[in-house]
C-alpha cells in the first residue's frame, strides 16, 4: 500500500516540473527552494514562533490571531507578534520580556510530535554529511518513525531530488507526515512515503540500480543485504544507523560477508555544550553523548568482488620476551626487602593489639604473625 502526498516517484513527474528541473515561477525565474518563504519575512498567521524569556527559557507557539500567551507573570497577545520581524523583543503585561525568532530544525526536531523516538541533530547532520547527500539525489530510506530524519534529508536533496520513505506502521507515516508539511508549510515535492516492508516493497518500487543513496534506521539491517545491492547504483553509499554494538558488529560482518560492496567503516559522535558566563568556562555538567552508531560503505561494480584492506595480523601467542616484558621489574616495581615485610607484620599485630581482642587472644596472634604463620 502507498500513501503520499502528490509528488513525483521514481517513474512520473508532473508535467511543468520534470524530474531534476528546479521548479520555476510563470515568466521563467526560478523560484526559492520549497519551504523558503516560511523562514523570510515577518511572522504571519499559523507560524510556529519560539519565545525565550530572561532566564533562558523557551516555549513554542502557533500564531492564532486574537490568540495569547500566558504564564504565571502575565500574558502577550499573538497580535503583537503577527507582523513583526524576525528577533523581535516584546515585553508581556508585567514587563517579562521576550526575543521572538522562528525555531531552527534542531528546536523544531526535540520538541515536535513523536510516536517514536527520533534521530538526533548530531546523527541526522553526519548522515547528510558522511553519506554525502547532494541536491538533486535519489534516496530512499527505511524507519521514517517521526520524521526527524526526513526533514535533513529533503533540505539535502532540495526539490529536484527525490526522497522515497518506507514505513511499515501507517500510524508513523501519518506523524512523519504531519511534522514535515508543518516545517516544509505543506508536502514537499520531493518526498513519497510507501507502507509496507522496505526489503519487498523497495525492488517493486524502483528500478535495479536506481538509487544513489540508501538510509536505514531499522533493527535488523543486514536482513536488507539485497534489496540494497539491487536498488543501489556502484559507487552509491549505504549508511545504517543502529542501537547497539551486537547490530553493529552484526551489519558490519554481513557486508563484509556479501562481497558486493566496499569495508564499512562505523563511528558514533558526542556533543557536549560548554557553560560561558564571565571567567566561569567549563564544560557542561550535562552532554548527548550515545545515541546510536553510524556504520557506511559503499556499493562496488557488478562483478567486482569486494576484500578487506591488509593489515598486520596481531600475536595469537607470547613469546618469552613478552612474558618477561611485564615482570615487576621491567614495569618498575621495587623489590619488597624481608626487613620491610616483618615491620608490616608488626604493624599487623599492633592493630590486632588495638582491637577489642581479649588479652590473651591479641597475644597468640601476634605471636602467629611474628612467625610467619596465619591467624583463622
Amino acid at each position: 500500500m502507498s500513501t503520499a502526498p502528490a509528488s513525483p516517484s521514481s517513474s512520473e513527474t508532473p508535467a511543468e516540473t520534470p524530474a531534476g528541473t528546479p521548479a520555476g515561477t510563470p515568466d521563467g525565474t526560478p523560484s526559492a527552494p520549497h519551504g523558503a518563504a516560511a523562514r523570510r519575512g515577518p511572522f504571519r498567521p499559523g507560524e510556529r514562533v519560539q519565545l525565550t524569556d530572561e532566564k533562558g527559557r523557551m516555549n513554542t507557539i502557533t500564531l492564532t490571531p486574537g490568540g495569547a500567551f500566558h504564564t504565571h507573570k502575565g500574558f502577550l497577545l499573538h497580535d503583537a507578534l503577527i507582523g513583526a520581524t524576525e528577533g523581535t523583543i516584546l515585553e508581556n503585561t508585567s514587563g517579562q520580556l521576550y526575543q521572538a525568532l522562528r525555531p531552527l530544525l534542531s528546536d523544531f526536531v526535540l520538541s515536535m510530535p513523536r510516536g517514536a523516538a527520533v534521530v538526533y541533530p548530531k546523527d541526522a547532520g553526519q548522515i547528510v554529511t558522511m553519506a554525502d547527500i547532494y541536491p538533486g539525489a535519489r534516496v530512499v530510506e527505511a524507519g521514517v518513525g517521526s520524521g526527524a530524519l526526513s526533514i535533513s534529508l529533503l533540505r539535502a536533496v532540495g526539490d529536484s531530488g527525490s526522497l522515497h520513505s518506507f514505513e511499515r506502521r501507517e500510524e508513523f507515516a501519518d506523524i512523519a507526515r504531519g511534522n514535515v508539511e508543518t516545517i516544509f508549510g505543506g508536502p514537499h515535492p520531493a518526498w513519497q512515503i510507501t507502507l509496507g516492508d522496505f526489503q519487498e516493497q523497495v525492488l517493486e518500487q524502483e528500478e535495479p540500480g536506481s538509487v544513489d543513496r540508501v538510509v536505514l534506521d531499522m533493527l535488523a539491517p543486514w536482513e536488507c543485504l539485497d534489496a540494497v545491492a539491487t536498488v543501489l547504483s556502484a559507487g552509491g553509499v549505504w549508511i545504517s544507523y543502529v542501537a547497539t554494538v551486537t547490530q553493529l558488529s552484526r551489519t558490519a560482518e554481513a557486508i563484509r560477508a556479501d562481497g558486493r560492496f566496499t569495508e564499512p567503516e562505523a563511528w558514533e559522535s558526542m556533543v557536549r555544550g560548554w557553560h560561558l558566563e564571565g571567567l566561569a568556562v567549563r564544560p557542561d555538567h550535562r552532554m548527548v553523548a550515545h545515541t546510536g552508531f553510524l556504520i557506511t560503505t559503499r556499493r562496488l561494480a557488478d562483478g567486482a568482488v569486494g576484500f578487506t584492506p591488509k593489515r598486520r595480523p596481531s600475536k595469537t601467542g607470547f613469546s618469552e620476551e613478552d612474558l618477561n616484558a611485564w615482570t615487576p621489574q621491567a614495569v618498575g616495581e621495587r623489590d619488597v626487602s624481608d626487613k620491610r615485610l616483618r615491620r608490616v607484620a608488626r604493624d599487623a599485630a599492633s592493630t590486632i593489639q588495638r582491637g577489642a581482642l581479649p588479652p590473651e587472644e591479641a597475644q597468640a596472634r601476634r605471636d602467629a604473625i611474628a612467625d610467619g604463620g596465619s591467624v583463622e
